[in-house]
């Protein structure tokens, strides 16, 4: 093989390479809770759809100061998602658009 087209089929494989790992980015995202209160549910939807679905703790919550790690890959291949935090008063905070390919925490604060 000539050393052009070792070249050649090196820079094919390369941007191969770096199209399947922009597919398959991390969609883990570290959610910290700053805010003095309890957050007792979390959601999170793709952008664009009207549909919570299910509280993603379950049966667990993220006191003050505390960090919960998700995983967001629903299979879509989408990045860009909406949350939403609900606290132990009752209230709630909704963030659009986030983009967990781009990110790795995200903190809720007062």
């Amino acid at each position: 093989m000539s050393k052009f087209t070792t070249a050649a089929v090196f820079a094919t494989a390369l941007i191969a390479a770096m199209a399947t790992g922009a597919s398959a980015a991390n969609r883990h995202v570290d959610i910290v809770n700053k805010t003095g209160m309890t957050l007792k549910h979390f959601y999170a939807s793709t952008s664009g759809t009207d549909d919570w679905e299910e509280d993603i703790l379950g049966r667990d919550v993220i006191e003050d100061g505390d960090t919960f790690d998700i995983n967001l890959d629903d299979g879509t291949g989408k990045c860009k998602y909406d949350f939403k935090a609900v606290f132990e008063n009752g209230s709630s905070l909704i963030r659009n658009n986030i983009n967990v390919c781009q990110i790795s925490t995200f903190t809720y604060k007062p």
